[in-house]
């Protein structure tokens, strides 16, 4: 493709420290009509669309659709920076409204094999037409234009008027989950914990409208019905295989590790670098941490952090089940700590990723900021029918409050591994210097909440090297 950068200001694609503008190259049918941008958008993050679209939208006078992203100059970590997208106009704008600037029109519109089905015009009618005849068999007829919420490679996602109130329709890529057939496990164990399923089809799922708000802002008492809801709908459906949804992907510890030896002795293998090779290879050596936990492999959500849970204030409910799979639970445990808030502010690099701010330690050292632990100190107590084995105490600190088993976000920690043994109490090698005084002066959320909370997940304390 030509040159689609804007041509507004010489050399300037993106404004401000954060944020995100945007160019479209624009098509009707087969031809390319030209480019129009760029404009600032308020949501930094490239996969949120509704925002471009209601401004072209406004800017041409005509309704469109974003098929796909072209191009990012600045940015990462999928926001910030000048991002340009292929837009296609459902009817034609008027003339004088686009720029005429070089694109080529094969790569614009030509075929491509591996090119998701919403980011193709037919793709989208197709999904559209389905929805609203699904729909409207349910007895939700739609009631006005689809509204496009997101889209990317991994999903696309649009919210339908109905006479019954919204319908979120979503479609997803061959490799996700089925998220109906994970949904209706859940909801047979936990009716509220998942979004009520309308209607589904062979990737794609129409789920009824929650109320509320997603919970980056989580208090201590939705984290914690979060946590231990799910843990109890998991251990459940470990009890009971036959449960599970048929074409569920396995990623169990040995799939995995035979994966991930098949990957290194193929052609593709030769064309990792010496240090992908090494971090994979060294993958195969900690999955014995996972199994030290003594949990049973169940459903595990696979993408477990508080924008995935969505509460109107009462006990929230879990959505977007694209990643599920058969694996180990503590997993999600995992996700989530690197999400938890602190009182005050941010604690977690994923929370601070989410609300734009860079830690140092990340920028310098990002596998050592990013140290995970195998498993939460208080796991089995919430788990129904598994003794507590492991806990992990801080004989310094107050009554009914243990060391969490965060790991330190910090270059300065050790790398020692912290084991809590069986009936022991604390039986450290050695305590990281900086674990007490980060949690006090820091005002990390009471263990209550964080290990408390996570002993839904993960038995035993071990700190993982660097990966």
């Amino acid at each position: 493709m030509g040159d689609i950068r804007s041509s507004g200001v010489a050399g300037v694609v993106h404004t401000g420290r954060m944020g995100r503008t945007v160019s479209a190259v624009v098509t009707w049918g087969d031809a390319y009509l030209g480019a129009i941008g760029p404009f600032a958008v308020s949501v930094p993050w490239w996969s949120e669309v509704e925002p471009v679209v209601a401004h072209l939208r406004e800017m041409l006078d005509v309704p469109v659709l974003v098929l796909r992203l072209l191009l990012v100059e600045g940015g990462e970590g999928g926001r910030d920076g000048h991002v340009t997208y292929h837009v296609v106009a459902l009817r034609r704008p008027a003339p004088g409204l686009l720029a005429g600037r070089p694109a080529d029109q094969a790569a614009l519109t030509g075929p491509e094999s591996l090119r998701s089905p919403w980011a193709r015009p037919e793709g989208i009618s197709e999904v559209l037409s389905w929805a609203a005849d699904t729909l409207g068999a349910a007895g939700r007829r739609v009631t006005g234009p689809a509204v496009q919420r997101k889209t990317w490679n991994l999903a696309a996602l649009f919210r339908l008027p109905t006479v019954k109130g919204p319908v979120w329709l979503k479609t997803t890529p061959c490799f996700a989950a089925d998220e109906a057939s994970v949904i209706a496990a859940f909801a047979r164990v936990d009716p509220a914990l998942v979004p009520p399923v309308i209607g589904a089809g062979p990737r794609r799922v129409l789920l009824g409208h929650l109320p509320g708000q997603d919970c980056w802002d989580a208090s201590p008492t939705i984290i914690t019905s979060a946590v231990r809801r799910l843990a109890a709908a998991q251990a459940v459906l470990a009890s009971q295989p036959a449960s599970l949804p048929p074409g569920l992907p396995d990623r169990r510890a040995p799939v995995i590790a035979g994966q991930i030896r098949a990957l290194l002795d193929s052609q593709a293998g030769g064309e990792l670098s010496a240090g992908e090779t090494a971090a994979a290879r060294g993958l195969l050596s900690r999955f014995a941490l996972l199994d030290d936990c003594g949990l049973p492999d169940t459903i595990v959500h696979g993408d477990f952090h508080p924008g995935n849970w969505r509460s109107d204030g009462g006990p929230p409910a879990i959505v977007d089940w694209a990643d599920a799979h058969l694996g180990n639970p503590v997993l999600d445990g995992l996700r989530a700590c690197d999400f938890l808030p602190r009182a005050g502010g941010p604690s977690r690099p994923g929370l601070d990723r989410r609300l734009g701010i860079a830690h140092p330690q990340v920028r310098a050292r990002p596998r050592a900021a990013h140290r995970r632990t195998a498993c939460s100190p208080h796991v089995r107590g919430a788990l129904p029918g598994i003794p507590q084995r492991h806990r992990a105490v801080r004989k310094d600190l107050p009554p009914r409050r243990s060391r969490s088993c965060y790991p330190c976000r910090t270059a300065q920690r050790t790398e020692t591994e912290i084991t809590a043994r069986p009936g022991t109490g604390v039986r450290p090698a050695e305590m990281p210097s900086c674990a007490l005084p980060r949690d006090r002066a820091e005002g990390i959320v009471p263990v209550q909440v964080t290990t408390g909370a996570l002993a839904s997940l993960g038995a035993g304390c071990k700190v993982l090297p660097d990966y």
